[in-house]
């Protein structure tokens, strides 16, 4: 079953959704607030979210930009106004459609899968990424660095690789700590930080000064797509 999450703040409305949704070959997870769609999501990895964009706790743009931070997953966003102006900031907040309220469960239906349709369409994630004289083979789980094998545990894997695939992003430690482990941080966990250290010294990157691991203060670390290049920082 496709599971989805319906993010709602009307339970009614929200139960006959996901009931019709449910009828229709989808495994639906429910939230009633804003608050509560990122924690819902990360839980239940829905292959698409419906969202409210009128929602206590956090509206559903925020929610939008919230979810769009970390994943790629199709957004449908429900409005109650016509007006052009939600819609338009609803997409450029990340959303990939919108239905206008009341909705025709129909309707949604069609919508549904027509995003589904267009998302698994898209290019599949590469297998290998390669950065001047570094690369990172996924599939052998096997990185090389000036043409010699890097010995990394799973978790510096992991994280190089959620790094070095969104290169020139900014991940915060919650972002990476769901990459790796699938928890969130707590504030009080330095795996992270730890983990990031080693890969500097193993990828012969200063750690006075690193350049292909950038710190980026109070937000969390970014993986420069240029420092790699002709093999120095």
């Amino acid at each position: 079953m496709t599971k989805a999450l319906l993010v709602e703040d009307d339970p009614k409305l929200s139960r006959l959704i996901a009931q019709f949704l449910e009828q229709h070959g989808f495994n639906v997870a429910q939230a009633y607030r804003g608050d509560q769609a990122v924690g819902a999501f990360r839980r239940h990895e829905p292959a698409i979210t419906i969202l409210d964009l009128m929602l206590p706790g956090r509206d559903g743009l925020q929610v939008c930009r919230d979810l769009r931070a970390f994943s790629s997953a199709p957004i449908l966003m429900l409005t109650a106004r016509e007006d052009d102006l939600d819609q338009i900031l609803g997409l450029e907040s990340g959303a990939d459609d919108y239905v206008i309220k009341p909705v025709e469960p129909r309707v949604l239906l069609a919508r549904v899968r027509a995003l589904l349709r267009r998302h698994s369409q898209l290019d599949e994630p590469p297998e290998r990424l390669e950065f001047g004289p570094l690369a990172i083979d996924r599939r052998a789980r096997a990185v090389f660095h000036a043409g010699a094998e890097v010995d990394l545990t799973t978790m510096e894997f992991e994280m190089l690789w959620a790094l070095a695939s969104q290169a020139g992003q900014v991940l915060t430690r919650d972002d990476l700590l769901n990459a790796v482990r699938g928890i969130e941080f707590n504030g009080l966990d330095r795996s992270v930080d730890v983990c990031v250290s080693k890969l500097r010294r193993k990828l012969d990157d200063d750690p006075r000064d690193p350049a292909r691991i950038k710190t980026v203060w109070g937000k969390g670390y970014l993986f420069s797509p240029t420092a790699h290049e002709g093999g120095d920082a």
